[in-house]
Order: structure tokens, then sequence, then C-alpha cells
């Protein structure tokens, strides 16, 4: 009676037994031989390669494992080259001079060579609650994991199944114990183990399963699709300054549009940007919906043509709905155009980096560029001349571009900046000496921009967008 009691409360609180981070029967592992799974050592990084051979001589396991594996299998190009070994990390270190050891949660080797970077991991196994030695949980989350193991081990304790395929240098063959390969050739997503226990050990496993899903276009299994529908607010419990990193990897990564519908398909994206996703819940609001999509495929098309995307840019498209609205708020109120938006977004700010956090190098761009939407309403006199050399100002009119293709009503204020853009010197003279455009950020009225500054030009620098 009282082992049931205890195995109650376990499931409870996501702690289980090790049975729980698997099924209850394993396949047996499984040994692709070299000449049956296509994978070729000169898709493989020379400095991989280097790391590899090393440790392999030296008389460690040595294996490829992850994303790289993944990709290759899949005809697609590796990003990066992660490495499994039974070597502790510092018995990494002792034998790569330009190896520094990183991490606390995770206690990792990195291998330098130049720019490139190889990350090098000693196998790991599962741990229980209260299990001595330096693994910590804490109500079901991982806190601390540095608990050595086999290679089956670390096969079992890794995310997902496509994930834990590994590449022996030894003998060249791929190493499947979880039955990954067979995932990958049917297109299917499926977590190791529980998913329920998975997800409560690391909430951010259901971010990373949207990721994959969108990049890789597989189909999320039954078991793992239904338990993020089931814990999505577990993400509240992950730090914000951990959800900006796992943002920028979800909406920078080419394949925003595809994860974006995603997210909102498991209803994970409110847990990132909940103002947001209030304002796109409304049948009758196309225009945030609209507005969010366009700047989001903008991103991925960049991307593709190898441009860069700042953050800042894609943070306020984000939460633009958000500080339009809370401006327009202001504005009933009697606060003026630019003072308005002003304010609205230090609020805007303000609550979203509590959940998503922001470094505030970007924050502040981003709310240029919503500022920037207030002054470019003023097209009369020097004015125009003077934001041409504003820093923000190329990132500012593209965005300007966005509301208008989204359906805000700034077409006529967008296209007139494309013309002075486009005019020489006296075609810009003529313009801005011309009756002024409207449009404003929505607000219907034309207004003077208040709190412009007069005087000396401001320093130009490129300015992404």
């Amino acid at each position: 009676m009282l082992s049931r009691l205890k195995q109650s409360l376990a499931k409870k609180l996501g702690l289980g037994s090790r049975k729980e981070h698997a099924p209850a029967a394993r396949p047996a592992v499984r040994i692709i031989p070299r000449g049956e799974h296509g994978l070729s050592r000169s898709n493989i990084s020379e400095s991989a390669l280097k790391v590899l051979y090393r440790l392999h001589k030296a008389g460690y396991e040595a294996y490829l494992v992850g994303g790289g594996v993944r990709d290759m299998l899949l005809g697609r190009e590796p990003k990066d080259f992660d490495i499994s070994t039974n070597a502790t990390p510092e018995e990494v270190k002792a034998l790569f001079r330009n190896c520094i050891l990183i991490g606390r949660r995770f206690r990792l080797a990195h291998v330098r060579y130049g720019s490139e970077v190889i990350e090098v991991a000693t196998f790991r196994a599962h741990h229980e609650a209260g299990e001595e030695g330096e693994g910590v949980m804490e109500n079901g989350m991982i806190l601390r994991d540095n608990v050595y193991g086999t290679l089956e081990d670390d096969a079992w304790r890794r995310d997902f199944t496509i994930n834990a395929l590994y590449y022996n240098i030894a003998d060249f063959s791929v190493v499947d114990h979880t039955g990954g390969m067979d995932d990958i050739k049917a297109g299917r997503l499926r977590m190791i183990g529980d998913p329920p226990s998975r997800y409560r050990e690391d909430p951010v496993r259901m971010l990373r399963a949207v990721r994959f899903a969108g990049k890789l276009g597989f189909r999320i299994d039954e078991a793992s699709e239904q338990a993020i529908q089931e814990l999505a607010a577990l993400l509240e419990e992950v730090p914000s300054a951990r959800l900006f990193d796992e943002s920028l990897k979800l909406f920078l990564s080419g394949y925003a549009v595809e994860t974006y519908e995603l997210l909102r398909h498991y209803r994970l994206f409110g847990q990132l940007f909940p103002e947001t996703e209030k304002w796109l819940r409304y049948e009758e609001q196309h225009y945030p919906r609209t507005f969010v999509a366009r700047a989001l495929d903008n991103t991925d098309k960049r991307l593709q043509d190898g441009k860069t995307v700042t953050p800042a840019f894609l943070f306020a498209a984000l939460l633009w709905e958000p500080a339009r609205k809370e401006a327009e708020r202001l504005r009933q109120k009697g606060e003026g155009g630019l003072q308005a938006m002003q304010q609205a977004g230090d609020t805007v700010v303000a609550r979203q980096v509590k959940r998503v956090a922001f470094p505030k190098r970007f924050t502040l761009q981003s709310r240029e560029i919503w500022e920037m939407q207030e002054r470019l309403t003023a097209t009369g006199g020097r004015r125009p001349f003077r934001l041409l050399e504003h820093p923000r100002f190329r990132a500012a009119y593209d965005f300007l571009l966005l509301r208008a293709e989204s359906g805000e009503d700034v077409a006529e204020l967008a296209g007139w900046w494309t013309r002075f853009i486009e005019a020489d010197e006296a075609g810009r003279q003529e313009l801005s000496s011309g009756p002024r455009s409207g449009g404003g950020s929505g607000s219907g009225k034309k207004r003077r921009s208040r709190g412009g500054r007069r005087g000396k030009p401001r320093q130009t620098t490129p300015a992404e967008s």
C-alpha cells in the first residue's frame, strides 16, 4: 500500500522511476553498417574528425551525435557537429590544449579550431530525485545533470529519437538504440520515453519539438503532441533569459512561418508573447495576424537570401500590435503622438521582458523603430532629410512598408517615403515643400511630431532591417 502511494505521489510530481523515461520493452540496439546508411566523412568538418580520431586513438569511445547525424541522413547540410564520448570533461581537456570546460547544469568540453567550436559531451544517464551524485531535480525539472553513464544510457536520456543516432568513428556505422532511423524514414518526431515526464524535466523540450517539426516538416507523434497541449503552462517556470535564446532559434532559423503556426496550434505562442496572442485571438482582428505572418515570411526570405536579420526588428514586429493599441489608448487620453508611442513602448517592453528577456540593446532599437513610425509622418521642411540620417531609418522605413503591405492605413505615407528615397536632391526638395502626407500610426490624424531634435544631424551608422 505504501509503495503504491509513493508511486502515485511521484507520478503527480513528474519524478517517476527510470522506467518512466523509456518504453517497458526497449527495442534491440540496431547497428547500421557503413554501406547501408549513406553518411560520409566527406560531409563532416575536418575539426570534428580531428576530435573524433584523437579520442579514438586515446582509447575512448567517440561518436558524432545529434543534429549533425540527423541532417546528413536527411540530405541536409549540418550546422554543427556534436560529439559524445565516455571520456570525462577533464579527460577531454587533457587531450586538447585548445579546450575549455563550460556549464554547470550540463558540464561540456568545447574544443576550438579557429572560429569553429566542437562540443564534446560525456555519456550521461538518467537520475532519480534525491539520488546521490551531481544530478539535481526540483518538481520534476532537471536543474543540474552531470550523471555519467554508458552509450545506451546516453541514447535513452536524449529528447527525440531522431536526435539519438550515433555515428561511430571506429567502424563508420550508425548506432540506433531508440528507433530513430525508422522515425526519420517516416517523417515522425517522437519523444524518447514518457512525454509528460520528459517535458516536466525540461519544458523547453516542447519548444524544441515545435522547432524541429517546423524545420524538418515532420509530424509530432500523438503521445508527444498530447502532452504538449496538456503541459504548455510549464513554460512559465522557465527563466526568461533562456526563453530569449529559444525564441531566436524558433524565429531565426529560416522556418519562422511554419514554426509560428505550430506554436499557435499548440498554444505555446501565448506562453512567449502573451500580449500579442491576446490581440491575435480576436476573429475580427485580421490585421495583426497578417502583419505578424508577413514579418516572419520576410524574415525567412532574408535568411534564405543570406541577408542579416536583427532580433530588434523581429521583436518590434511581434509586439507591434500591443504597442500600437497602447499608443492609441494614450492618444485618446490626450497624449501627443510621439509621446504616446514612447510611453506605449516602455509599457509593452516592461511587460514582455518578464516572459522573454530580450536584452536592452535590442529593446532600445525596437522602441526606436516604433517611435520612428511617428517621426516618419513629418514629411515637410528639413525633417525628412534629418530622418534619412537616423541610424534606425532603414529599419523604420522597412517597418512602415510592412505595415502598408499588411493593410494598415499608411500606404500613402509609405509611398511618399519611397519616392523621397529614390528622388535626387531637387526632387526631394520638391517633395518636402509640397502638401504633407497623413497616415501617422493608425490614429487617422495629421499631427506635428513632438519631441523631435533640432540642430546638428545625428551620425549615420549602417542599419539592419
